[in-house]
């Protein structure tokens, strides 16, 4: 089942700025991956290669979320 995902940007967290407000908007629908999906389901898939995409796409996270602590563990480390 899909998940449901409302994506609201009011003008009082933009402060009235229409610009502002166009661009959260655009990064909450990037975030809640709502274009992604969209793309997805134009042509069927098999489910095959849909889990095959799946489990590349959490390894390049799994390693990207590793870079990022280990980046971050090194600039400590120059600190002290």
């Amino acid at each position: 089942m899909a998940k449901l995902a409302n994506v609201i940007v009011t003008a009082k967290e933009c402060k009235n700025n229409h610009k502002r407000m166009i661009r959260r908007f655009i990064k909450k629908v990037k975030k809640e991956r709502i274009v992604e999906e969209v793309r997805n389901r134009k042509r069927y898939k098999k489910p095959s290669v849909a889990k095959k995409e799946k489990r590349i796409r959490a390894q390049r996270t799994r390693l990207k979320e590793e870079r990022k602590r280990q980046r971050t563990q090194q600039k400590r480390n120059r600190n002290n």
